[in-house]
């Protein structure tokens, strides 16, 4: 079977991704700077799983001299290295960039300017490059909004309002093909990865494939890093004994999509022809609201702590944002195989055999709070 190298495999998705090739005879190289906000400081449980099913490169994928041994012999690549915080990306410009972009640009590099097998690169992009999902006003048709005024969420207005009359909007889908305008630096550096994958691969004839992951969650996922994934925050949260403050009103959603169908969606996107130059939503299809997720978890954890809904925000955040598949359907045959409540399930009872981990959303929100973003 082919060869291949999936940076950031010892990563959440990476090292499920790996699992499941590993059982479909492929041959995998890992390459991962097990980074301590993701992994711990202690040895990465993730790795273990991984621990004979890969060749391990630790190594970090702005390194030049990384990125040559992990390519060497490699027949695809699938890119998943990133530092992926929304609000941790407002004011660590300098590191978000210099891993997004110039870790992308090292790798594009070796391939345009040396010899390589490389035959196949998948890009790990993501639903936060459209910013704000897609809408409809009675009025004016489909309306993608700017971002939320502040005065209008002062006044626990949340809902987007549309751009040309203010008035209020219908969620739908977003699609493959509606506005790019991300609200974050990460979602800027996902949309040039994005942007310089599918280029570069185009221009050098080698097959690209980039896929808009949603909101990723199930067993494996880091229940120590307080900047990324909802159902971890909240969990660690709950089993410290935490209360939960919301923001906004609760009513604000997000699609989340379970781990084996973004590993199935990814090895689909690598198997099939029909995938090369395209870009895909990888999601559930489903919007699901922060305020379902928090009392999901309180009762699948049986707890009795409270949850309130104190009506702060956050600067760059969004409203909603939930995917469009009827292209993945279409091309790739991919469709999701868990709904919410089933993921969770899953999800909750990974979590009831780890560790319960040091909450430390308390000590990021004051971080925010002291860069401005919160509200």
């Amino acid at each position: 079977m082919k060869k291949i190298l999936i940076t950031g495999g010892a990563g959440f998705i990476g090292s499920r991704l790996c699992e499941k090739l590993y059982d479909k005879g492929y041959n995998i190289t890992i390459l991962d700077n097990l980074s301590p906000q993701i992994h711990g400081i202690s040895k990465s449980s993730l790795l273990k799983k991984v621990k004979g099913k890969c060749i391990f490169i630790k190594g970090d994928v702005r390194n030049k001299k990384d990125w040559e041994k992990a390519m060497k012999g490699q027949e695809i690549i699938i890119h998943l290295a990133a530092e992926t915080g929304t609000g941790q990306s407002m004011y660590e410009l300098a590191k978000y960039n210099d891993v997004n972009i110039m870790g992308t640009a090292q790798m594009l590099e070796i391939l345009a300017n040396t010899k390589h097998t490389i035959q196949k690169l998948v890009i790990a992009s993501s639903r936060s490059i459209y910013g704000e999902g897609k809408y409809l006003c009675t009025t004016h048709g489909y309306i993608f909004p700017t971002q939320r005024k502040e005065l209008d969420m002062d006044n626990g207005e949340f809902n987007p309002k549309c751009n040309i009359c203010d008035s209020e909007l219908s969620l739908l889908a977003t699609d493959e093909s509606s506005k790019i305008h991300p609200s974050s630096i990460y979602g800027i550096n996902k949309q040039q990865q994005e942007q310089m994958v599918m280029l570069i691969g185009k221009s050098l004839g080698i097959p690209a494939v980039a896929l808009r992951y949603q909101n990723v969650y199930g067993p494996g996922q880091s229940l120590s890093n307080p900047y990324t994934g909802i159902l971890s925050i909240f969990s660690t949260r709950i089993l410290n004994g935490n209360n939960l403050d919301i923001y906004e009103d609760g009513l604000e959603s997000r699609d989340f999509v379970f781990i084996d169908d973004v590993v199935d969606a990814t090895i689909l996107g690598i198997e099939k022809e029909e995938a090369n130059g395209e870009v895909f939503n990888v999601g559930s299809g489903v919007a699901t609201t922060v305020k379902e997720v928090a009392y999901s978890l309180k009762k699948f954890y049986n707890s009795d702590i409270n949850i309130s809904i104190n009506g702060k925000y956050r600067l760059g955040d969004i409203r909603h944002n939930y995917a469009d598949l009827t292209k993945a359907k279409h091309l790739l045959a991919f469709s999701p195989k868990f709904d919410f409540q089933t993921g969770i399930s899953s999800f909750v009872d990974w979590v009831k055999t780890q560790e319960v981990k040091e909450d430390k959303y308390d000590k990021s929100i004051t971080e925010l709070k002291l860069k401005g973003l919160i509200k």
